[in-house]
């Protein structure tokens, strides 16, 4: 077992990998609001799953913060094949955010069952605050926001 990191002052995402065309300008909006909101409570360590949608938004934001702001991102791979299935520009969107990450932590070096929720709790656990996209659907945004609220982090919802 991963024991918790000595961070304070840290921010992690969770959010749907779908996301509607026409719901994206808002998100990505609310999506800068969050991270501005927590940079200015003294953030400034960021932890990204690397997933598709709301995560790859998530991981995009901070690393457009960063470029003002002295902010770092670290990406929690789940396994290091989690993008096999994924297109080809999907995947190359995915290597150009974790080439830009200040580090990247692979928790499992191929996909084993409970892996994402793994990367989820560890997230989380090494967290003080939760940025969450959640529409309420079942899967592992809302596994993800409910382990934070067993845990009392504070949750800023998009």
């Amino acid at each position: 077992m991963i024991k918790k990191l000595d961070f304070k002052l840290t921010a992690c995402f969770t959010g749907h990998r779908i996301i509607a065309k026409e719901d994206l300008p808002s998100i990505k909006e609310k999506l800068r609001q969050a991270i501005d909101q927590c940079v200015e409570s003294g953030i400034t360590r960021f932890i990204c799953g690397g997933a598709l949608g709301f995560d790859t938004l998530a991981a995009q934001a901070v690393l457009e913060k960063k470029k003002t702001c002295p902010i770092t991102l670290e990406i929690a791979v789940p396994c290091k094949d989690q993008d096999a299935k994924w297109t080809r520009k999907q995947q190359e969107t995915y290597r150009e955010i974790l080439s830009q990450a200040d580090s990247v932590t692979v928790l499992f070096e191929k996909y084993v069952t409970g892996c994402m929720h793994f990367r989820d709790a560890f997230m989380v656990d090494n967290s003080d605050v939760l940025i969450a996209y959640y529409r309420g659907k079942p899967g592992g945004t809302q596994y993800t926001f409910l382990y934070a609220e067993s845990r009392g982090k504070k949750i800023i919802k998009i």
